[in-house]
């Protein structure tokens, strides 16, 4: 059985004690055990959906999934339950797991006996063999160490991240901006206490690239469900080399290949026009970025078809790290300050502009918790 997912296809094997193998294929051609979704049992048709949805974000627990061991040796098997506890979003040395696989002696081959075992795992993700790095590297978002599936150590970078095991603190003082918003605003203290999470932003690569992916990916879930918008952004993503749209590719595919990915024709023409200013130039790369206000930053953004004021917000508060922005028209905002400030209707934008000035220059941080507000 197969599940589509933004990664690639994944094959699900299995017998009647549970899943046998679990395995990233390299392309999407059928496979001979692509066998109808109803014809599955139950616990691998749920794996099946768990797995399409834990790779378009939201991530999933697969510690409960059945694992047939048969032909496992007793040791593998043990360090396969212990990496199953590894939480999403995690990471673990080889040293450490296999402590906690019970395999004491001698450190260094202890190590090496778990890299072995996380090299031959049959159960992709559900095992997941790629929250387990060098201890060398393990705090370290540019090596993430060997991988067996297809892709390497990109499809490890990326299901790490994905996961959101290397999402960074914001660039500024966190917690003098947390002291200063508790001091000037009581119920947004009250909001920020109660919040078990501090903000964390996903940066852009240095590259033009980037920002187009960002940008790109923003047009695609514009006004769509996020199921529905995930579904067509794995399509569109499906069209490039290793899933990462760039402008040069997309210049290169047809109207065709992009609306059967599901793109409306606004939307298509928004992407066309982003990939245009982007190799004209006019889409300014992250360098050029990083020395223009926000203010600058949404003017030349806003030139792009399909690109608004919001988004521009968005890509300034959690991948830029901006920390004084008041996405002023967010619905989840509004809707977080008047359940935080008690009021019955949704504040008007200048409204929340004028009670927002006691934020700066935070603004940015406490948008954060008013969305944390709605939770």
């Amino acid at each position: 059985m197969i599940a589509k997912t933004a990664i690639g296809p994944i094959e699900i094997q299995w017998s009647e004690r549970g899943v046998t193998r679990v395995r990233l294929l390299s392309s999407a051609s059928p496979s001979p055990r692509d066998r109808a979704r109803e014809k599955a049992p139950a616990f691998v048709r749920d794996l099946a959906k768990a797995l399409e949805a834990h790779f378009a974000g939201r991530t999933q627990d697969f510690t409960k999934v059945p694992l047939d061991y048969e032909g496992v040796s007793a040791f593998d098997a043990r360090v396969y339950e212990a990496a199953r506890r590894v939480p999403s979003g995690t990471t673990i040395t080889y040293g450490e797991l296999a402590a906690r696989a019970q395999r004491p002696k001698t450190a260094g081959l202890a190590a090496r006996a778990v890299g072995s075992a996380m090299a031959h795992n049959p159960f992709f993700v559900v095992v997941p063999c790629h929250r387990v790095l060098p201890s060398a590297t393990k705090r370290s978002s540019k090596k993430v160490g060997a991988f067996s599936a297809p892709g390497g150590a990109i499809t490890k970078r990326r299901m790490l991240e994905i996961e959101g095991a290397f999402r960074e603190p914001p660039p500024y003082d966190l917690d003098r901006a947390l002291r200063e918003l508790r001091e000037i605003d009581p119920p947004l203290a009250r909001v920020i206490d109660a919040t078990q999470r501090r903000p964390t932003i996903e940066p852009l690569r240095h590259d033009a690239r980037s920002v187009f992916e960002a940008l790109g990916r923003s047009i695609v879930y514009q006004q769509l469900s996020g199921r529905a918008a995930a579904a067509i952004h794995r399509k569109y993503a499906a069209l490039f080399p290793d899933h990462v749209p760039s402008p040069e590719r997309l210049a290169k595919l047809s109207d065709k290949a992009l609306r059967g990915a599901g793109l409306s024709a606004s939307k298509l023409a928004a992407i066309r026009d982003l990939a245009k200013k982007t190799l004209d130039g006019e889409v300014p790369t992250l360098a050029k970025m990083n020395a223009m206000d926000d203010d600058a930053i949404v003017e030349a953004l806003t030139k792009v078809r399909g690109i608004g004021p919001w988004t521009v917000h968005m890509l300034l508060i959690f991948r830029l790290g901006r920390p004084d922005v008041l996405p002023v028209l967010d619905y989840g905002v509004r809707k977080g300050f008047a359940k935080t400030y008690k009021k019955r209707d949704l504040p008007a934008p200048k409204a929340l502009e004028k009670h927002a000035e006691k934020w700066r220059p935070w603004r940015s941080v406490a948008s954060w918790f008013m969305w944390r507000a709605l939770e």
